[in-house]
């Protein structure tokens, strides 16, 4: 099927940039109606101070025939999130995919820091907006998704449970954020089962976001060229492939078989057998632990 989530209502919070993004756009183009959420808005910038806003997210949707309805909503304010929920509900009466993707964290991320030195206010500032804002969106979201049996709930974090499982994030406050939101996929997916509904800890492998492009100042067509600074960056990938992801996984009507788990854009690349944008399928997690941590040269032979 060409468009196999027609019919369909997402909702992608935190879709103005990154991964948010990427996945608001496939999920589009495989043919649901998607609401995308942020606080930057034509005029006004979140905390991020970033150019990128909710309504060029959907402008690039309706660019490309799909169908988006942005609303600017602030996901740790509790009313405004319980009004984007009736909205939807009055608009499209149903909630088949909640992908929680708010974050915005990184500009306060001390990196290499312990937690003694790292600045209280921001550490806590970053639990705020990793937690309480996927807490707050699944409190006021969930009740429409399980009106009817198959819905998809898709917690955005940052490495796999296995990766960080045995590798430190470079911040005591990063690190309790990434794995705290695995774990509250695993314990949603608990409380959605019964009412036949899905739960999943989704991530990318080293995304090409608009943020990480400008910090090596290169563009998506010549991105290549800041391997001359981060070799690594050769496994980089851009935000379509985990929306591809988060796309395949609501097509798959038995998507049920997944819940709990912690997945990664290429684990189901490999799984449902679509790529990235050009074609290629870069693994990684798998190139994290078997050429950048050893030392090796790097080469993504293999790996992509």
């Amino acid at each position: 099927m060409t468009h196999p989530l027609q019919n369909k209502v997402a909702l992608v919070a935190g879709a103005t940039r990154g991964a948010g993004r990427g996945i608001a756009l496939e999920l589009a183009a495989a043919g649901a109606t998607v609401y995308v959420t942020g606080r930057s808005t034509q005029g006004r910038r979140s905390e991020y101070n970033r150019p990128e806003t909710i309504e060029e997210t959907a402008a690039l949707i309706e660019s490309a025939g799909g169908r988006a309805v942005p609303v600017v909503v602030d996901h740790l304010e509790a009313e405004q999130v319980r009004a984007l929920v009736g909205r939807i509900e009055r608009e499209a009466g149903r909630l088949d995919v909640l992908v929680n993707d708010i974050w915005g964290g990184e500009h306060l991320t001390e990196w290499n820091k312990p937690i003694w030195e790292h600045s209280l206010e921001k550490g806590l500032r970053l639990l705020r907006l990793a937690l309480d804002t996927h807490l707050i969106t699944s409190h006021y979201a969930l009740p429409l998704l399980i009106r009817q049996p198959g819905g998809l709930l898709v917690e955005m974090t940052d490495g796999t449970a296995e990766y960080n499982a045995t590798h430190y994030r470079l911040s005591a406050f990063y690190d309790l954020a990434k794995n705290a939101v695995t774990r509250l996929a695993w314990a949603q997916s608990q409380e959605l089962h019964p009412h036949r509904a899905t739960a999943v800890a989704m991530t990318p492998g080293w995304l090409r976001s608009e943020m990480m492009l400008d910090l090596f100042g290169v563009q998506e067509a010549n991105w290549r060229d800041a391997t001359a600074r981060e070799p690594h960056f050769v496994i980089s990938e851009t935000p379509r492939f985990v929306g591809r992801a988060v796309a395949a996984l609501a097509a798959d009507p038995d998507r049920a078989r997944w819940n709990g788990q912690s997945l990664s854009s290429v684990q189901l690349a490999q799984f449902y057998g679509f790529t990235d944008l050009d074609g290629s399928c870069p693994d990684a997690w798998r190139y994290l632990r078997e050429v950048e941590e050893p030392g090796k040269p790097a080469d993504a032979t293999g790996y992509r």
